[in-house]
């Protein structure tokens, strides 16, 4: 990737966690990347890379004041979509019915950013690029591939998503995906929507990153052997074999051997 993301493409993830150290070993050897804790006027954030091109943040969860928050957030990977605008856009976001987490903020010059909830409560970030456009590298092996909404209301995701920022959703051609919403940015797919009676009961509306391996099967066991959990094994699907899995410390992703290439920039 070269030059910023297109508003409402999905640019960058980060995860949050209580073993800041213990994600970045398991991350890094499961999927090739590199990455230390980050100086202490940034909280440590640590930005990973893959071929020295950034991939995916991995922070420590801890409040403002540097305590550890009790209770304890959940583990969860960040979704966040590029905006060129991030004040008029978290301002769509309540009249859109939406709720704002964490209001606009400069991080450095990199950029600024915010963190909302969608109507159907699934959280998603948003970020305005300065210096730091987002994923320098996508669609490679260990890098990211696709973001995925999960809602019960998929109207609902559909009308927000589509009054915040400049996305259309259109039903999937794909054969064999029938029913299933893209999100689309100048009539490019940049990522998907599904209903969430799909999952098990009592999982609740989420965004999803994929990453892109090599070998499906081969990252599912390397995930377990370090440690991780599988939520959904190894299948095969329209567009290539994924699996759903879960690091050491509860944070779920997916992994896919693409056959059709899904390009999230």
């Amino acid at each position: 990737m070269n030059g910023p993301y297109n508003p409402g493409t999905p640019c960058w993830i980060d995860l949050m966690v209580p073993d800041q150290q213990a994600a970045l070993d398991f991350y890094c050897d499961l999927l090739g990347w590199q990455g230390e804790v980050g100086p202490a006027e940034t909280g440590g954030y640590a930005v990973c890379t893959l071929k020295g091109k950034p991939v995916a943040g991995i922070m420590k969860a801890m409040n403002p004041d540097g305590s550890v928050p009790d209770p304890l957030p959940p583990t969860v990977w960040t979704t966040y979509l590029s905006t060129d605008n991030i004040d008029g856009t978290v301002k769509s976001v309540t009249d859109a019915g939406g709720t704002v987490m964490m209001g606009p903020m400069d991080v450095m010059d990199l950029g600024r950013m915010a963190v909302i909830a969608d109507p159907t409560g699934a959280v998603v970030g948003l970020w305005q690029p300065g210096t730091f456009d987002g994923a320098g590298i996508v669609n490679e092996h260990g890098a990211l591939i696709w973001n995925e909404l999960t809602t019960a209301d998929l109207p609902a995701a559909s009308a927000f998503y589509s009054s915040i920022l400049p996305v259309t959703t259109h039903r999937s051609e794909i054969p064999g995906a029938e029913g299933y919403i893209e999100f689309q940015v100048d009539g490019r797919a940049v990522g998907g929507m599904m209903d969430l009676t799909q999952l098990p009961p009592g999982v609740p509306p989420h965004w999803q990153a994929y990453f892109h391996v090599d070998s499906v099967d081969e990252v599912q066991a390397a995930a377990v052997r370090a440690g991780g959990s599988v939520l959904a094994p190894a299948f095969d699907m329209a567009v290539g074999r994924m699996a759903v899995l879960a690091d050491p410390q509860g944070g779920a992703f997916s992994v896919i051997t693409a056959t059709t290439p899904e390009q999230p920039a």
